[in-house]
């Protein structure tokens, strides 16, 4: 008896050894084409973009075939027609966009390098002075935040050089996307293939994945495809329609303020929009060089109506059109940024918020609601729930009423 206990004992031990073996072996083999990986979720982000209308005109009785072709070919155009009616606009203003960058930081530099020289002018929000104020509340606070920090033109030049660097990293550990001409027209050209060959057989990718999984768990696994295609598609939707807000809300304010070049950081700060908490950052910065120069008055007021966009977009535009699909609280978008720009370099910075979205669906469905038994967490979206019909027309099979 004892003799078939430590048989058993072995065996367990042994099974244990060798999954972790496999799970080591698995993960170190994913390690190394991160890169070929992140470039196939940028193909599937993609699908999911030229699939949305393609979803639309199937439920409305066209063949998919058809709806693909339309898709396929109103996007591009769509595109095309909005870059030419503003291209020669953006050129003109993106011409000297660079320019006014560099010489507006260091503008605020020199403003930071003589604060204490200048008694009698009020720093920034207001125009020309008026009335002549012995003291400024906001200029003594800079002065405090000066003296306390010790803070002069070479260290900001020295924290900036190592910020280069650091970022300069972030791409080393990844097949480089914007690493030079070749190597962008290779990483396109296979995103286009990919996402090519996803959109012409969805069903038997999809298939194929569930195929993978032990037979008594792939309804399951149909469930959480069907799922993340919720979750990916209503992200996607959304961030494309914010960045669309910020960009014209952008451009709109700026112009009221008298920035010159307020179109090109409108278009500026929509790309931006795109990378949440950083992106904004950036932007905000941009406007403030080019404010400097342009408007002093007024680069306050660009402080605070860039951030209140931005506050506007992720605190009721996103969570309005992302109800019921998922929500993802701002401190899980910041530490997916943080990792996934460490981990892998640029791209995962690009991909952070996607990234994080499918784990958080993983985690909810497969975690909590598979292993823990939390059948109360996590519910699909009533589409999912309420499916009858399973239609064709996506990378994966969507789901719709009945």
């Amino acid at each position: 008896m004892s003799q078939q206990n430590s048989d058993a004992n072995i065996w367990l031990l042994t099974k244990w050894v060798l999954l972790t073996v496999t799970l080591v072996v698995l993960l170190l083999a994913i390690w190394q084409i991160r890169g070929i990986l992140l470039l196939a979720l940028t193909s599937v982000l993609l699908v999911v973009l030229f699939t949305t209308p393609i979803r639309f005109l199937t439920r409305r009785g066209l063949r998919r075939g058809p709806a693909t072709a339309i898709s396929l070919l109103s996007i591009p155009i769509f595109l095309l027609v909005v870059v030419l009616a503003v291209l020669p606009l953006l050129v003109s203003q993106f011409s000297t966009l660079a320019d006014l960058v560099q010489e507006g930081i260091q503008a605020m530099i020199h403003t930071w390098e003589n604060l204490d020289v200048q008694h009698e002018k009020l720093f920034i929000g207001w125009g020309d002075v008026l009335i002549e104020m012995p003291t400024d509340p906001l200029i003594e606070v800079l002065r405090l935040v000066k003296d306390s920090f010790q803070l002069d033109a070479q260290l900001i030049q020295q924290i900036s050089t190592q910020l280069v660097n650091a970022f300069s990293q972030l791409g080393v550990t990844v097949i480089p996307v914007l690493g030079g001409v070749a190597s962008t027209a290779l990483n396109t050209l296979i995103v286009v293939f990919m996402s090519l060959y996803l959109l012409t057989d969805p069903r038997g990718h999809e298939d194929g994945l569930i195929k993978l999984l032990p037979l008594d768990y792939r309804k399951r696994g149909r469930e959480i495809l069907d799922r993340l295609d919720d979750a990916m598609r209503g992200w996607l939707e959304s961030t494309l329609l914010a960045m669309f807000f910020v960009g014209v809300a952008t451009w709109l304010a700026l112009s009221l303020l008298g920035l010159r070049e307020a179109l090109a950081l409108g278009v500026v700060a929509g790309l931006l929009a795109f990378v949440p908490t950083f992106g904004t950052l950036v932007a905000c910065v941009l406007a403030v060089a080019v404010g400097i120069l342009q408007q002093p008055q007024n680069v306050l007021w660009i402080i605070v109506i860039t951030y209140a966009i931005s506050l506007i977009q992720s605190q009721i535009i996103s969570p309005l059109l992302v109800a019921g699909r998922i929500n993802l609280p701002p401190i899980l978008v910041l530490l997916g940024q943080i990792i996934a720009g460490v981990l892998f370099g640029f791209m995962g910075l690009l991909l952070a918020v996607p990234l994080t979205v499918i784990l958080v669906v993983l985690v909810q469905e497969v975690y909590i609601r598979d292993i823990l038994g939390d059948r109360t967490a996590a519910k699909p979206s009533p589409e999912i729930e309420a499916a009858t019909v399973r239609v064709d027309d996506g990378l994966v099979t969507d789901s719709v009423t009945g």
